[in-house]
């Protein structure tokens, strides 16, 4: 569902891209070109800052934004998530937020306030909290990054890892084909 934000914000979503009609889009949202929004996802850009602007929630090519994820902004602030970049099932991503391309954020991950560069890994259950996390970096589950992280002590991303990754994104650009194709069935 497609609706406008307070400010009078449509979404604007790519004709390539595949939105589940369970899911919900709201305000200043940008989807780009073969993106799959599945069921139930939440994207919502419709708070202000002090002088009432907001950002936009912009998601980017190729990238897939699963079941339940919940993507929000505080204040207006900026949410970027870059190409080929998968965002798993039930993760939250509040902003402001910059995800990198070729990234994966896990199951029922939590990112708030931070910048993911490309490539990286945050596996299930991680929260990655008020830092800025470099490219290639792999985040194990369970784990807590914040300000105070010492990233010299966390893992690069492995070939598997990095692997596991691409084939999420290759499989999500496949289902947005054959979702499109029966999307005027139901």
């Amino acid at each position: 569902m497609l609706r406008r934000n307070p400010s009078g914000d449509l979404p604007r979503v790519h004709e390539s891209a595949y939105v589940d009609q369970t899911a919900i889009l709201c305000g200043k949202v940008v989807v780009h070109e073969n993106v799959f929004i599945g069921p139930y996802a939440v994207i919502r850009a419709d708070e202000v800052n002090e002088k009432g602007e907001m950002e936009a929630i912009v998601i980017g090519a190729h990238s897939n934004i699963q079941d339940g994820v919940v993507i929000h902004s505080k204040s207006g602030g900026a949410v970027t998530i870059g190409e080929r970049t998968s965002i798993a099932h039930r993760a939250i991503v509040h902003g402001p937020c910059t995800v990198g391309h070729d990234a994966f954020i896990g199951f029922n991950s939590v990112l708030f306030n931070c910048v993911i560069g490309d490539g990286c890994v945050v596996r299930y259950n991680a929260v990655v909290d008020g830092c800025h996390l470099p490219p290639g970096f792999y985040v194990p589950s369970t784990l807590r990054i914040g300000p105070q992280t010492d990233l010299d002590a966390l893992p690069r991303v492995s070939a598997q890892a990095s692997e596991f990754s691409e084939d999420v994104a290759r499989t999500n650009n496949e289902l947005v084909q054959g979702y499109k194709k029966l999307q005027n069935e139901f």
